[in-house]
């Protein structure tokens, strides 16, 4: 018996299609994930450099670059900002004390900010700024 003559299997596998697949699943995933969340409201948040997480399910108020207020995603009146928390208010048990989150754009004057305030003040009510994290320096 000749060793050097012995013929030796070799197996191969195709990966051309593999990637055709790899792409129209990355494609599908792309379109996907950007329709899943399609009324989210724009905005710049300013930064902060440490950040609190609320737990609760708060209320949010919402002032976009346009000057439009928003209450939990829904467009109102700068007028109605005060009847439409006093509803939602009244939706929360009385064990828990509402939170209200604000989101106001970083390129707005500070008085929308503090009309809001003032009403969350005269309602009682806990209020939180919502900030977008600030990444430290050196790491």
């Amino acid at each position: 018996m000749n060793l050097s003559r012995r013929r030796r299997l070799t197996s191969h596998v195709e990966t051309g299609a593999m990637n055709d697949i790899m792409f129209f699943l990355m494609l599908f995933f792309l379109i996907a994930s950007t329709l899943v969340n399609p009324n989210v409201i724009k905005l710049l948040l300013p930064n902060a450099r440490s950040s609190k997480q609320v737990m609760k399910q708060p209320i949010t108020v919402s002032v976009d670059a346009a000057g439009t207020y928003f209450v939990n995603k829904k467009p109102v009146n700068p007028a109605s900002v005060e009847p439409e928390l006093v509803a939602l208010i009244g939706t929360v048990p009385t064990t828990e004390q509402p939170t209200v989150v604000l989101r106001v754009d970083n390129s707005l004057n500070v008085q929308k900010l503090v009309d809001i305030l003032e009403i969350g003040n005269r309602l009682k009510l806990k209020m939180v700024m919502a900030t977008q994290a600030q990444q430290a320096a050196g790491k």
